[in-house]
């Protein structure tokens, strides 16, 4: 039954994300993987919706692709099991924290997650610009192929897009909203009137 398996697949999912929604993606992009649930061009459009939407990507990304998957009742199966994990987790962990919050070996369990949070988001990002920047998915042959053939490889405009984006909110400080509509209008005009 789908909605079984949508939902033991966020469950998991829920479960073993340590870092919040973008330390999810790696985990998401395997469990859609296995299940050829979405294409990778798909899951990188979800991606991108969920942070654009109000609510935190994990769930809005969970509701998404469960009801990509399997309609409305999937979308439901996906949403109540990436997130039920957390809400019983946080409810066990409170309980005990503030007794052992001063506990040598608590600090060093965060010192030991924190890297594979890091590691996580980094193959979240890598992801995300394999799907997004390059016009074809990254390999050896691919990168090869940049040296000989940048234009054929390399989307320009998402790379200027994506420049720009870097510069607006470093340097000129605007706000991350502005730069995510923004930058809409500039995917229309280069994707779609160009």
């Amino acid at each position: 039954m789908i909605y079984l398996k949508l939902f033991i697949a966020f469950v998991k999912i829920g479960l073993f994300s340590f870092g919040g929604g973008y330390a999810m993606i790696p985990l998401m992009q395997k469990e859609i993987e296995i299940n050829n649930w979405l294409t990778p061009s798909e899951f990188a459009d979800i991606i991108a919706i969920s942070e654009m939407t109000p609510g935190p990507v994990a769930v809005n990304s969970a509701t998404y692709i469960g009801y990509k998957t399997a309609g409305v009742l999937g979308g439901a199966a996906a949403t109540l099991g990436v997130a039920a994990p957390s809400l019983i987790l946080i409810l066990i962990v409170c309980q005990f924290f503030y007794r052992f919050k001063q506990h040598p070996l608590n600090e060093k369990i965060f010192y030991g997650i924190r890297p594979v949070v890091a590691g996580l988001i980094a193959t979240a990002a890598i992801f995300i610009s394999q799907t997004a920047l390059f016009n074809e998915k990254l390999t050896f042959q691919t990168l090869k192929n940049i040296f000989i053939t940048p234009l054929d490889v390399i989307n320009i405009e998402s790379i200027a897009i994506l420049l720009l984006t870097i510069f607006s909110i470093k340097r000129l400080k605007i706000h991350p909203i502005l730069c995510i509509i923004f930058s809409a209008f500039l995917g229309v005009f280069f994707f779609y009137v160009l």
